[in-house]
């Protein structure tokens, strides 16, 4: 088993993209298999010392950063974006206890917010902490949302959800705003320095690269907490929806709530829960 298999992932990588496959000529005399390391130094934004340092064992801390840098560089997939964080992890000694000095995060609701929950059926609602992790939610909320994978997780969370999962481009018509919202939710409502959100960040950064990467880092989006969302779902088609966020401050959590926003929708939403036809009203927006 080789002691540097950081670099030697890196390496292979680089040796089997083509330049063709970056946008790039292959030109002529070309001896390197694969791309050069300036090539693939100058589309991650880093320097070629460094990929050099990375690739012969010299340094085996990059930050998320770097590595979301070289996975976008070379197109890698999903599965082998988490194989590159978990051989960077690995490579610097395991995952630091980031979070030991921190508040815990909570993954569990109060009985008075799930006895809220049970009030609210079958409206789907669901109770977030505060980097998204789902920890409670309506009969409603999961026939809304089951049939579009977001349940599927051990542990599901709705940013990871939407950067990772293809079906979350099926699932929103509008994924930009909804990407656009949710990582301005994470950034403004969450202190910078939290090690929870730090540590999403970092795993977001190399999964899901600069779609995320460069919301995390606009400071000027700032998070709705009312409006309207398009859903695509697979068993009841095109639905328009209206969130309310309830904030609970004490625990770091939110519920939202999503209620119909026409006629149609309502009528989809009844037929999803099994009731009659008219039972679940429109609200309509303002304005």
């Amino acid at each position: 088993m080789s002691d540097n298999e950081l670099g030697t992932f890196l390496r292979t990588w680089r040796e089997s993209v083509t330049p063709a496959e970056v946008g790039l000529p292959a030109g002529p005399r070309r001896r390197t298999p694969g791309l050069r390391r300036a090539e693939l130094a100058t589309l991650a934004g880093v320097s070629v010392e460094y990929l050099t340092r990375l690739e012969q064992g010299r340094d085996r801390n990059p930050s998320a950063q770097v590595l979301g840098g070289l996975a976008d560089a070379l197109n890698l997939s999903l599965s082998d974006r988490v194989l590159l964080r978990r051989l960077t992890k690995e490579a610097d000694g395991g995952d630091p206890l980031v979070c030991a000095a921190a508040p815990p995060l909570s993954r569990a609701a109060r009985p008075s917010v799930r006895a809220v929950l049970g009030r609210l059926e079958p409206t789907p609602a669901v109770v977030l902490n505060w980097i998204g992790d789902v920890i409670a939610h309506t009969d409603g909320y999961a026939r809304l949302t089951g049939p579009l994978g977001l349940l599927d997780a051990e542990q599901p969370n709705l940013l990871r959800y939407l950067f990772t999962d293809e079906r979350a481009r099926d699932a929103y018509p509008d994924w930009d705003r909804v990407a656009d919202d949710l990582v301005a939710q994470l950034r403004h409502d969450v202190p910078l320095r939290d090690p929870y959100v730090a540590e999403l960040a970092d795993e977001l950064t190399v999964t899901a690269g600069a779609e995320f990467t460069d919301r995390f880092a606009d400071l000027a989006t700032a998070p709705r907490r009312v409006g309207s969302r398009l859903v695509e779902h697979p068993e009841a088609g095109r639905l328009r929806l209206l969130h309310e966020t309830l904030a609970l401050p004490e625990d770091g959590q939110r519920i939202v709530v999503h209620l119909p926003a026409d006629d149609a929708t309502a009528a989809a939403l009844d037929r999803l829960d099994g009731r009659r036809p008219g039972a679940l009203r429109a609200v309509r927006p303002a304005g």
